[in-house]
Protein backbone atom coordinates (compact mmCIF):
# COMPACT_ATOMS: atom_id res chain seq x y z
CA UNK A 1 0.00 0.00 0.00
CA UNK A 2 1.08 3.40 -1.02
CA UNK A 3 0.85 5.34 2.10
CA UNK A 4 3.22 7.29 4.68
CA UNK A 5 3.53 4.44 7.49
CA UNK A 6 3.91 5.46 11.71
CA UNK A 7 6.75 3.69 10.68
CA UNK A 8 8.30 5.96 8.27
CA UNK A 9 7.17 9.10 9.87
CA UNK A 10 9.06 7.97 13.11
CA UNK A 11 12.46 6.86 10.98
CA UNK A 12 12.13 10.70 9.38
CA UNK A 13 10.85 12.93 11.87
CA UNK A 14 13.62 13.58 13.97
CA UNK A 15 14.94 15.80 11.48
CA UNK A 16 12.09 18.30 11.58
CA UNK A 17 10.46 17.68 14.84
CA UNK A 18 10.48 21.78 16.27
CA UNK A 19 7.20 22.59 15.89
CA UNK A 20 6.91 26.24 16.22
CA UNK A 21 3.60 25.64 18.42
CA UNK A 22 1.45 28.66 18.35
CA UNK A 23 3.87 31.00 16.22
CA UNK A 24 2.07 30.76 13.12
CA UNK A 25 5.07 29.15 11.27
CA UNK A 26 5.72 25.72 10.53
CA UNK A 27 8.89 24.51 12.60
CA UNK A 28 9.46 21.66 9.91
CA UNK A 29 12.88 21.27 8.36
CA UNK A 30 10.70 19.70 5.21
CA UNK A 31 8.65 23.10 4.68
CA UNK A 32 10.87 24.82 2.80
CA UNK A 33 8.77 26.57 -0.33
CA UNK A 34 9.70 26.17 -3.73
CA UNK A 35 7.61 28.96 -5.17
CA UNK A 36 5.98 31.96 -3.56
CA UNK A 37 2.90 30.02 -3.42
CA UNK A 38 2.49 26.76 -1.62
CA UNK A 39 -0.48 24.55 -0.92
CA UNK A 40 -1.32 24.77 2.36
CA UNK A 41 -2.44 22.56 4.97
CA UNK A 42 -5.62 23.03 6.82
CA UNK A 43 -8.81 20.82 8.76
CA UNK A 44 -12.10 20.08 7.91
CA UNK A 45 -13.90 20.32 11.00
CA UNK A 46 -15.79 17.24 10.13
CA UNK A 47 -15.16 14.55 13.28
CA UNK A 48 -11.73 15.87 14.63
CA UNK A 49 -13.11 19.11 15.74
CA UNK A 50 -16.90 18.44 15.71
CA UNK A 51 -16.99 19.05 18.93
CA UNK A 52 -14.71 22.78 20.07
CA UNK A 53 -16.43 25.74 20.30
CA UNK A 54 -14.68 28.83 18.07
CA UNK A 55 -12.26 29.74 20.77
CA UNK A 56 -11.32 26.26 21.40
CA UNK A 57 -10.69 25.37 17.53
CA UNK A 58 -8.56 28.66 17.13
CA UNK A 59 -6.40 27.82 20.29
CA UNK A 60 -6.39 24.39 18.94
CA UNK A 61 -5.38 25.21 15.62
CA UNK A 62 -2.74 27.43 16.06
CA UNK A 63 -1.28 24.74 18.53
CA UNK A 64 -1.05 22.19 16.17
CA UNK A 65 0.31 25.07 13.55
CA UNK A 66 -2.52 23.83 11.41
CA UNK A 67 -3.88 27.32 9.88
CA UNK A 68 -6.55 26.87 7.83
CA UNK A 69 -10.31 25.16 8.31
CA UNK A 70 -13.56 24.55 6.68
CA UNK A 71 -16.09 24.63 9.03
CA UNK A 72 -18.90 22.44 8.95
CA UNK A 73 -22.39 23.75 9.70
CA UNK A 74 -24.00 21.98 13.04
CA UNK A 75 -21.25 21.92 14.74
CA UNK A 76 -19.87 23.18 18.41
CA UNK A 77 -18.40 25.96 16.43
CA UNK A 78 -22.37 27.57 15.97
CA UNK A 79 -21.12 29.35 12.55
CA UNK A 80 -24.19 29.47 11.73
CA UNK A 81 -26.90 31.14 8.85
CA UNK A 82 -28.62 32.11 12.18
CA UNK A 83 -25.88 34.05 13.17
CA UNK A 84 -26.82 38.04 13.24
CA UNK A 85 -25.30 40.81 12.03
CA UNK A 86 -23.10 41.52 14.93
CA UNK A 87 -22.26 37.98 15.60
CA UNK A 88 -21.31 37.46 12.27
CA UNK A 89 -18.64 40.50 12.61
CA UNK A 90 -17.88 38.76 15.86
CA UNK A 91 -16.90 35.56 14.16
CA UNK A 92 -15.34 37.47 11.55
CA UNK A 93 -12.95 39.45 14.14
CA UNK A 94 -11.81 36.32 15.88
CA UNK A 95 -10.45 34.53 12.82
CA UNK A 96 -9.17 38.05 12.02
CA UNK A 97 -7.49 38.30 15.07
CA UNK A 98 -6.43 34.80 15.11
CA UNK A 99 -3.91 33.36 12.59
CA UNK A 100 -6.04 30.40 11.57
CA UNK A 101 -7.60 30.92 8.11
CA UNK A 102 -11.35 30.75 7.67
CA UNK A 103 -11.25 28.96 4.35
CA UNK A 104 -14.78 28.69 3.67
CA UNK A 105 -18.02 26.76 5.03
CA UNK A 106 -18.75 23.00 5.18
CA UNK A 107 -22.41 23.08 3.84
CA UNK A 108 -24.30 20.02 3.41
CA UNK A 109 -26.64 20.97 0.85
CA UNK A 110 -27.18 18.87 -2.20
CA UNK A 111 -29.00 20.13 -6.06
CA UNK A 112 -30.15 15.92 -6.49
CA UNK A 113 -33.80 15.56 -5.70
CA UNK A 114 -36.08 15.38 -8.21
CA UNK A 115 -38.86 17.49 -6.08
CA UNK A 116 -38.74 21.09 -7.19
CA UNK A 117 -39.76 22.39 -4.22
CA UNK A 118 -36.58 20.33 -2.27
CA UNK A 119 -34.22 21.50 -5.25
CA UNK A 120 -35.78 24.93 -4.69
CA UNK A 121 -35.01 24.93 -0.86
CA UNK A 122 -31.36 23.73 -1.53
CA UNK A 123 -30.16 26.43 -3.97
CA UNK A 124 -31.86 29.31 -1.81
CA UNK A 125 -30.14 27.84 1.57
CA UNK A 126 -27.11 27.17 -0.20
CA UNK A 127 -27.35 31.28 -1.23
CA UNK A 128 -27.75 31.99 2.46
CA UNK A 129 -24.60 30.33 3.00
CA UNK A 130 -23.19 32.04 0.52
CA UNK A 131 -23.62 35.07 2.46
CA UNK A 132 -23.00 34.01 6.19
CA UNK A 133 -19.51 32.59 4.48
CA UNK A 134 -19.19 36.43 2.91
CA UNK A 135 -20.12 38.21 6.28
CA UNK A 136 -17.48 35.67 8.55
CA UNK A 137 -14.49 36.20 6.15
CA UNK A 138 -14.63 33.02 4.28
CA UNK A 139 -14.00 32.65 0.63
CA UNK A 140 -16.21 29.60 -0.73
CA UNK A 141 -18.79 27.06 0.17
CA UNK A 142 -18.50 23.25 -0.13
CA UNK A 143 -21.81 21.72 -1.83
CA UNK A 144 -22.58 18.01 -2.80
CA UNK A 145 -23.74 16.95 -6.06
CA UNK A 146 -25.38 13.94 -4.85
CA UNK A 147 -26.68 10.97 -5.29
CA UNK A 148 -29.46 9.29 -8.50
CA UNK A 149 -33.16 8.49 -8.35
CA UNK A 150 -34.96 5.72 -9.45
CA UNK A 151 -36.93 6.47 -12.13
CA UNK A 152 -34.71 9.57 -13.53
CA UNK A 153 -32.41 9.45 -16.19
CA UNK A 154 -28.64 10.04 -15.10
CA UNK A 155 -28.27 12.71 -17.50
CA UNK A 156 -31.61 14.65 -16.52
CA UNK A 157 -30.11 14.46 -12.93
CA UNK A 158 -26.52 15.49 -14.41
CA UNK A 159 -27.90 18.57 -15.99
CA UNK A 160 -30.35 19.48 -13.01
CA UNK A 161 -27.05 19.92 -10.38
CA UNK A 162 -24.85 21.55 -13.14
CA UNK A 163 -27.33 24.22 -13.81
CA UNK A 164 -28.00 24.46 -10.28
CA UNK A 165 -24.30 25.01 -9.96
CA UNK A 166 -24.11 27.73 -12.65
CA UNK A 167 -26.98 29.76 -10.86
CA UNK A 168 -24.92 29.54 -7.90
CA UNK A 169 -21.91 29.90 -9.04
CA UNK A 170 -23.04 33.09 -10.44
CA UNK A 171 -24.51 34.28 -7.39
CA UNK A 172 -21.30 33.40 -5.39
CA UNK A 173 -19.41 35.84 -7.39
CA UNK A 174 -21.23 38.40 -6.05
CA UNK A 175 -19.74 37.87 -2.83
CA UNK A 176 -16.46 36.51 -3.82
CA UNK A 177 -17.59 33.18 -2.45
CA UNK A 178 -16.47 30.02 -4.82
CA UNK A 179 -18.42 27.60 -5.35
CA UNK A 180 -16.52 23.73 -4.11
CA UNK A 181 -18.60 20.63 -5.31
CA UNK A 182 -17.28 18.20 -3.15
CA UNK A 183 -17.20 14.81 -4.97
CA UNK A 184 -19.12 12.95 -2.99
CA UNK A 185 -22.30 10.06 -3.09
CA UNK A 186 -23.50 8.14 -5.89
CA UNK A 187 -21.80 11.48 -8.00
CA UNK A 188 -18.00 10.39 -6.72
CA UNK A 189 -17.23 8.88 -10.09
CA UNK A 190 -14.69 11.17 -11.30
CA UNK A 191 -16.59 10.33 -15.46
CA UNK A 192 -19.94 11.96 -13.52
CA UNK A 193 -18.06 14.35 -12.00
CA UNK A 194 -17.00 15.33 -15.47
CA UNK A 195 -20.15 15.02 -17.12
CA UNK A 196 -21.43 17.72 -14.35
CA UNK A 197 -18.80 20.03 -14.90
CA UNK A 198 -19.31 19.98 -18.82
CA UNK A 199 -22.55 21.53 -17.81
CA UNK A 200 -21.28 23.78 -14.48
CA UNK A 201 -19.68 25.74 -16.68
CA UNK A 202 -19.50 29.29 -14.70
CA UNK A 203 -16.03 29.55 -13.30
CA UNK A 204 -16.61 30.34 -9.92
CA UNK A 205 -17.25 26.34 -9.88
CA UNK A 206 -14.64 24.30 -9.19
CA UNK A 207 -14.75 20.94 -7.27
CA UNK A 208 -13.17 19.71 -4.09
CA UNK A 209 -11.59 16.58 -4.23
CA UNK A 210 -12.62 14.05 -1.38
CA UNK A 211 -9.74 10.90 -1.91
CA UNK A 212 -12.61 8.60 -2.16
CA UNK A 213 -12.15 5.10 -3.59
CA UNK A 214 -13.93 5.38 -6.41
CA UNK A 215 -10.44 8.06 -7.85
CA UNK A 216 -8.94 4.08 -8.21
CA UNK A 217 -11.67 3.11 -10.42
CA UNK A 218 -11.60 2.46 -14.29
CA UNK A 219 -8.38 3.64 -15.88
CA UNK A 220 -6.95 4.37 -12.31
CA UNK A 221 -5.71 7.38 -10.11
CA UNK A 222 -3.81 9.33 -12.34
CA UNK A 223 -6.18 9.27 -15.63
CA UNK A 224 -8.95 10.11 -12.96
CA UNK A 225 -7.35 13.16 -12.25
CA UNK A 226 -6.52 14.33 -15.50
CA UNK A 227 -9.82 14.15 -16.37
CA UNK A 228 -11.11 17.16 -13.68
CA UNK A 229 -7.34 19.13 -12.93
CA UNK A 230 -8.20 21.95 -14.85
CA UNK A 231 -11.81 22.42 -12.25
CA UNK A 232 -9.78 22.05 -8.96
CA UNK A 233 -11.12 24.66 -6.22
CA UNK A 234 -9.24 25.92 -3.39
CA UNK A 235 -10.07 23.34 -1.46
CA UNK A 236 -9.17 19.49 -1.11
CA UNK A 237 -10.26 17.12 1.09
CA UNK A 238 -7.27 14.14 2.22
CA UNK A 239 -7.19 11.77 5.02
CA UNK A 240 -5.28 10.32 7.72
CA UNK A 241 -1.58 10.41 6.35
CA UNK A 242 -0.55 8.05 8.80
CA UNK A 243 -3.09 5.26 8.99
CA UNK A 244 -5.60 5.58 5.79
CA UNK A 245 -4.10 3.45 2.83
CA UNK A 246 -5.40 6.08 0.25
CA UNK A 247 -2.40 6.82 -1.90
CA UNK A 248 -2.15 10.41 -0.51
CA UNK A 249 2.03 9.99 -1.85
CA UNK A 250 0.71 9.77 -5.42
CA UNK A 251 -2.10 12.07 -5.03
CA UNK A 252 0.46 14.61 -3.79
CA UNK A 253 2.99 13.84 -6.67
CA UNK A 254 -0.11 14.46 -8.79
CA UNK A 255 -0.80 18.07 -7.42
CA UNK A 256 2.51 19.32 -7.20
CA UNK A 257 2.61 18.39 -10.86
CA UNK A 258 -0.33 20.24 -11.24
CA UNK A 259 0.81 23.29 -9.65
CA UNK A 260 -1.79 23.23 -7.12
CA UNK A 261 -1.75 25.96 -4.51
CA UNK A 262 -5.15 26.12 -2.53
CA UNK A 263 -5.75 24.32 0.50
CA UNK A 264 -5.25 20.34 1.20
CA UNK A 265 -7.61 19.56 4.44
CA UNK A 266 -7.65 16.55 6.50
CA UNK A 267 -11.45 15.39 6.79
CA UNK A 268 -11.01 11.88 8.64
CA UNK A 269 -13.74 9.83 10.42
CA UNK A 270 -12.24 8.22 12.52
CA UNK A 271 -11.35 10.40 15.59
CA UNK A 272 -8.06 9.58 17.37
CA UNK A 273 -7.61 7.58 19.92
CA UNK A 274 -5.11 10.09 21.45
CA UNK A 275 -5.22 13.66 22.26
CA UNK A 276 -6.53 15.13 19.01
CA UNK A 277 -4.39 18.19 19.18
CA UNK A 278 -1.02 15.97 19.19
CA UNK A 279 -2.73 13.98 16.58
CA UNK A 280 -3.36 16.72 14.18
CA UNK A 281 0.37 18.73 15.14
CA UNK A 282 1.53 14.61 13.75
CA UNK A 283 -0.60 14.94 11.24
CA UNK A 284 0.85 18.54 10.42
CA UNK A 285 4.87 17.12 10.07
CA UNK A 286 3.95 14.40 7.77
CA UNK A 287 2.51 16.51 5.68
CA UNK A 288 5.48 18.78 5.25
CA UNK A 289 7.40 15.99 4.73
CA UNK A 290 5.32 14.30 1.96
CA UNK A 291 4.48 17.31 -0.04
CA UNK A 292 8.45 18.31 -0.05
CA UNK A 293 8.70 14.90 -1.29
CA UNK A 294 6.29 15.47 -3.90
CA UNK A 295 7.62 18.94 -5.28
CA UNK A 296 10.62 16.88 -5.62
CA UNK A 297 9.57 14.54 -7.63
Amino acid sequence: MDYYSRRDFLKTAAAGSTLALGSGLSGSVFAEKKSEKQAQYGLVTYQWAKDWDLPTLLKNCETANVLGVEVRTTHAHGVERTLTADQRKEVAKRFADSPVTLVGIGSNERYDSPDPIVLKKAIADTKDFIKLSHDVGGTGVKVKPDSFHVGVPENVTIEQIGKSLNELGEFGAGFGQQIRLEVHGKCAHLPTIRKILDVAVHPNVAICWNCNKQDLEGAGLAANFAMVKDRLGATTHIHDLIHNPYPHKAFFELMAGANYTGWLMLEEGKQPETDTVAALAEQRKVFDKMWAQAQDS
